[in-house]
C-alpha cells in the first residue's frame, strides 16, 4: 500500500512539473509575440522591405505588414476600432494625415527624437504624426521648347503664354488639393480661385492619368510644361521602360516660388495608432525610420527629400540643385483640403 502512494505521489508531482513546464513556454511565448510592430502602410517600395528587415535584425521586433490604399486602410482601422492590431499608419500626403487624425485613429506621442529630428512645419503640434519623406511639388519643362528664365511661380502659370501647354493630373487627386490648399494659405481664397480657374483655361488637355503621364504627354508633344512630384522623375529616370528614361530626359526641373514663399512640400508620413498593442515598439519603429542612416537609403532609392536635415539626398537631387520650400505648417494642407476641393468644383478643373 506505501508503494502505491509513493508511486501515486510521483504521478502527480510529474503531472504538476509537466503543467508548470507548459505554463513557463507559453509566457515566453507570449514574452516572444509581444516582440512585434504592426505596420498598415500605403507604401509600396521594395526598400521599405529591406529597411523593416533591418530594423528587425537590429531590434529584435518584427514587423508585420498590411498593405492597402491610403482611404483603405484608414476605414479599415475605423472599422475595427479598438480591436484594431494596428501599431503604425504610414500614408502619403499631409492631407489624409490630418484626416486620420480628425476620425481619432491615432494617439499623441512624445519623443524627443521625433520632436529634434524633425523640423516643426513637417509634424503634427500634438505629435499624432511625422513626416518620414519629403516630395517638392515642381514644374518640369520641355528642355526644347521653353527656357527656365519664362518661369517663376505656380501663379504665373495662368500667363496666357502657357495657354495650352500645362499638363497636370486631375483636381480628384490628394497631391494637387494639397496644392491648392497650400495656395489657399498663402494667397487667399479669392486668388487661389483665381489661380485655378487660369490653369483650367491653360490646359494641354483634360486632366488624366499620374505624374509620370504628364511627363509622358510632354514627350508626345502634347504640352511643354507639367506640375509632379520631383519622385515621380526619378523613378522615369531609373525605370526599366526605355520610352519612361526617353520621356525622363526630355524634361528639366523648375523650383517655383523661390523670390518668395518656396516650393511647395509635402510628405509621406507617420503616426501611432489610436489603439496600439505596441506602442513602445511603434515609437522605437518610427525613430529608426528617420535616422540618417535609414533616410539617407530612402532618399537614395527612392529619390525622395530626407525629413532628417542631417542626411543626404542622392545624386540625382543633389543635380536639380538647393531650392527654397515653402516652410507651411502641413497641417493646413489638410484643414484647408475641403476648400480646395470645393474651389476644383467650381472652376470645372476636372
Amino acid at each position: 500500500m506505501f508503494k502505491k502512494y509513493i508511486l501515486l505521489a510521483l504521478v502527480v508531482l510529474t503531472f504538476s512539473c509537466k503543467n508548470d513546464k507548459k505554463t513557463d513556454d507559453v509566457t515566453q511565448e507570449e514574452e516572444i509575440k509581444e516582440q512585434v510592430v504592426n505596420l498598415y502602410t500605403h507604401r509600396h517600395y521594395d526598400t521599405d522591405k529591406m529597411i523593416f528587415a533591418n530594423f528587425e535584425k537590429e531590434t529584435g521586433i518584427k514587423v508585420n505588414v498590411v498593405k492597402a490604399n491610403a482611404d483603405e486602410l484608414i476605414q479599415k482601422m475605423e472599422s475595427e476600432g479598438e480591436q484594431s492590431p494596428a501599431d503604425v499608419l504610414i500614408t502619403v500626403d499631409a492631407g489624409r494625415l490630418v484626416r486620420a487624425k480628425a476620425k481619432g485613429i491615432l494617439q499623441g506621442v512624445n519623443s524627443t527624437t521625433l520632436t529634434t529630428t524633425i523640423p516643426e512645419y513637417l509634424r503634427d503640434a500634438d505629435g499624432y504624426w511625422f513626416g518620414l519623406t519629403k516630395r517638392a511639388r515642381v514644374i518640369v519643362y520641355d528642355k526644347d521648347k521653353v527656357k527656365p528664365e519664362d518661369l517663376t511661380t505656380y501663379e504665373a502659370l495662368t500667363d496666357a503664354k502657357w495657354n495650352k501647354k500645362v499638363l497636370i493630373r486631375s483636381s480628384g487627386n490628394i497631391y494637387n488639393q494639397s496644392l491648392m490648399a497650400s495656395i489657399i494659405a498663402n494667397d487667399g481664397k479669392e486668388k487661389a480661385k483665381e489661380w485655378a480657374e487660369g490653369m483650367v483655361n491653360n490646359f494641354a488637355r483634360t486632366p488624366k492619368g499620374n505624374d509620370r503621364d504628364q511627363v509622358k504627354a510632354i514627350l508626345a508633344g502634347e504640352g511643354e510644361l507639367a506640375v509632379i512630384n520631383t519622385y515621380y522623375l526619378g523613378k522615369l529616370l531609373n525605370s526599366k521602360d526605355a520610352l519612361e528614361v526617353d520621356a525622363g530626359k526630355a524634361v528639366d526641373v523648375f523650383f517655383p516660388n523661390q523670390g518668395d514663399r518656396g516650393t511647395h512640400i509635402n510628405i509621406s508620413g507617420i503616426g501611432v495608432a489610436k489603439y496600439a498593442p505596441n506602442k513602445a515598439n511603434a515609437v522605437k519603429f518610427i525613430e529608426y525610420l528617420v535616422s540618417k542612416e535609414v533616410q539617407e537609403v530612402f532618399a537614395k532609392a527612392n529619390y525622395e527629400y530626407p525629413v532628417n536635415e542631417t542626411a543626404q539626398a542622392s545624386e540625382l537631387l543633389k543635380s536639380w540643385g538647393d531650392f527654397k520650400e515653402d516652410r507651411l505648417p502641413l497641417s493646413k494642407l489638410g484643414e484647408l483640403n475641403k476648400e480646395a476641393v470645393v474651389l476644383f468644383d467650381e472652376v470645372k478643373w476636372q
